[in-house]
């Protein structure tokens, strides 16, 4: 049996980060990865999916292309399977730098199935600390017929555009991907069994963002229950989806092709119970605010956990494992030098959606602030209203502030529009450093730019 300091199961984001900052302080590591480095996010999620958004930013510019004074002759073409290509290639060259990243002589990169043998022996090899960064998997509802859908990994590998597709949830993965093959120019339509889309979202927000969606062409059918799917023709080639909206009335849809988007569930393992750490299928593993699971020594990190299932958060929260780690070691050779929380407690984590136009939150949402009777102020501010998304042709947008009363400290921004996701990433560096709407009113923002929106917000 090999002994080391740190055990990694897993190299998706949270696992590569912990191996990279532990190494770095001196730790011995070795990491497991059974599948390709970068987990989900870089190899079926965050990346190729945002390879797919500039394909389709791409295609609606040519469609506008008049509105700036470009003319050209006849229709142009999109290929699918040349977008799949140039995805390929991006996901690869990404994943060399992980190869290399792990290339650090303290670290030992085995590609193999982890298994616990028993709560401090992985495989052939024991160590004081373990990180557990198995990630999540698609979830699936229990409707007869499931298994004529595909999961956002499946779809991100055709090669040839569906004419129709119908999406099953509106929630992060189903508006990505509904904006996405809308742009491409396929028949989209979502159905959703909640009231509205996105519900991390500001309602106010989600609502605008998806009757936005609707201009393009994409149908929603909101507080409805997918009952079942079928084939329509023997090979497969067009399903039937049918659903009950509220009053109990069936409905079907016919697509070529159907997207279960109902949400990812933590990825575990029966041989975890070797471990003897608390888990469940439904919830993952249980962990404390510094990431450490019911045995001392081990560690659950990213969307395993099932706190916040971003790629970002599980790298804040593999900084906190290693913190927390390097704190308990006292390995010889060990420098204390990773800066960060060393608890989750307080964490800000913002968060994007990548639709056309895009949507991102930070902080708590309006719905959420009256249902706790919190006292708030909310500002808004307008696209339209801004001179460089005036120039951009962009102006379909809004960004909800909310504030302490009296422009007292920032609580939480929720936006939809061209660049939210910078936007919001402002104000959510301003909450790290518990910044007022007060301060905010006096930073002078670069004009003209987006980011003007919030300080027209700040002082509503």
């Amino acid at each position: 049996m090999t002994q080391t300091d740190l055990i990694i199961i897993g190299a998706g984001p949270g696992g590569y980060r912990a191996a990279e900052w532990a190494a770095k302080a001196g730790l011995s590591v070795v990491i497991f990865e059974q599948k390709h480095l970068g987990g989900t996010c870089l190899n079926e999620g965050c990346i190729p999916t945002k390879c797919y958004v500039r394909n389709a930013e791409a295609v609606e510019m040519m469609r506008q292309a008049q509105t700036f004074g470009i003319h050209y002759d006849g229709p142009f073409d999109f290929f699918l399977h040349e977008a799949r290509d140039r995805k390929e290639q991006v996901v690869g060259t990404l994943r060399q730098g992980i190869e290399t990243l792990l290339g650090h002589p303290n670290i030992t990169l085995v590609r193999a199935e982890a298994r616990f043998i028993d709560a401090h022996t992985v495989g052939d090899y024991q160590a004081k600390a373990v990180i557990v960064a198995t990630g999540s998997v698609p979830k699936c509802l229990p409707i007869e017929g499931a298994a004529l859908a595909i999961d956002s990994s499946d779809l991100l590998q055709l090669d040839r555009l569906p004419e129709s597709l119908c999406i099953v949830g509106a929630g992060v993965i189903g508006m990505e991907f509904a904006s996405i093959f809308s742009s491409f120019g396929t028949k989209v339509t979502v159905v959703e069994f909640l009231k509205e889309c996105l519900p991390a979202i500001d309602s106010d927000i989600a609502k605008r963002l998806r009757k936005a969606l609707e201009k393009r062409g994409v149908e929603f059918c909101m507080q409805c229950a997918v009952k079942g799917i079928k084939p329509l023709t023997e090979s497969g080639e067009r399903k039937e989806v049918t659903f009950e909206d509220k009053k109990g009335k069936l409905h079907t849809v016919e697509a070529e092709q159907v997207l279960m988007a109902v949400g990812r569930a933590p990825r575990v393992f029966t041989h975890f119970k070797n471990g003897g750490f608390a888990y469940s299928n439904r919830a993952g593993i249980e962990v404390d605010d510094h990431c450490q699971t019911t045995v001392p020594g081990i560690y659950a990190i990213g969307d395993v956990n099932g706190r916040q299932m971003l790629a970002h958060a599980a790298e804040a929260q593999a900084k906190i494992a290693v913190r927390n780690i390097l704190e308990t070691l006292h390995s010889p050779g060990c420098q204390l030098t990773l800066d960060g929380q060393e608890s989750m407690d307080g964490l800000i984590v913002p968060a994007a959606i990548f639709t056309n136009p895009e949507a991102a939150c930070v902080g708590k949402s309006e719905d959420q602030l009256k249902a706790e009777g919190a006292a708030y102020e909310c500002r808004k501010a307008f696209h339209r209203a801004n001179g460089k998304a005036m120039a951009m042709a962009d102006t379909e947008g809004m960004v909800k502030l909310f504030s302490e009363p009296g422009a007292g400290r920032i609580l939480g921004c929720h936006a939809y529009g061209a660049h939210s996701a910078d936007l919001v990433q402002e104000v959510s560096s301003l909450m790290c450093r518990k910044t007022t709407v007060g301060q905010l009113r006096n930073m002078v923002h670069i004009h003209p730019t987006l980011s003007e929106i919030l300080l027209a917000a700040a002082e509503s």
